[in-house]
């Protein structure tokens, strides 16, 4: 197995990315935040692939269609709710990770800082297009302000 890991050119990438990985002795678990977000980010864009085929982009329906999601499609709910706490859960991590980076000082890098402030921005404003979906009663009204 372990001649096939080092061998195999994918799963030598896979190798090099998680199991033989350089990292220093003293590392802390605050620094399992990016991979966290790297999950959490999959996570949301599959459950958002799956609630965005039976959505329906009208002002008109786009409440209806949610509610369709929640009671008709086959488990339909639980991916509407895994998406809803996974960005919850996404923000947790982002704040988590932005605060370990201040932390360790890792705004002396300025090129990898102001890119991961663009980031945030760039996840903030989708975050918020993405709460305005539903169309319920706190979106419309989120919208608004």
């Amino acid at each position: 197995m372990t001649n096939l890991r080092k061998t195999h050119p994918l799963m030598k990438i896979i190798n090099n990315a998680f199991i033989d990985l350089p990292t220093p002795s003293n590392i802390s678990s605050w620094w399992n935040f990016g991979s966290l977000l790297g999950i959490c980010l999959i996570v949301q864009i599959l459950t958002g692939l799956f609630l965005a085929m039976h959505y329906t982009s009208d002002t008109l329906t786009a409440f209806s269609s949610v509610t369709h999601i929640c009671r008709d499609v086959n488990y339909g709910w639980l991916i509407r709710y895994l998406h809803a706490n996974g960005a919850s859960m996404f923000f947790i991590c982002l704040f988590l990770h932005v605060g370990r980076g201040l932390y360790y000082g890792s705004y002396m890098f300025l090129e990898t800082w102001n890119i991961g402030v663009l980031l945030l921005f760039a996840v903030m404003a989708t975050a918020f297009m993405g709460y305005v979906l539903p169309w319920g009663q706190m979106s419309f009204w989120g919208a608004a302000v």
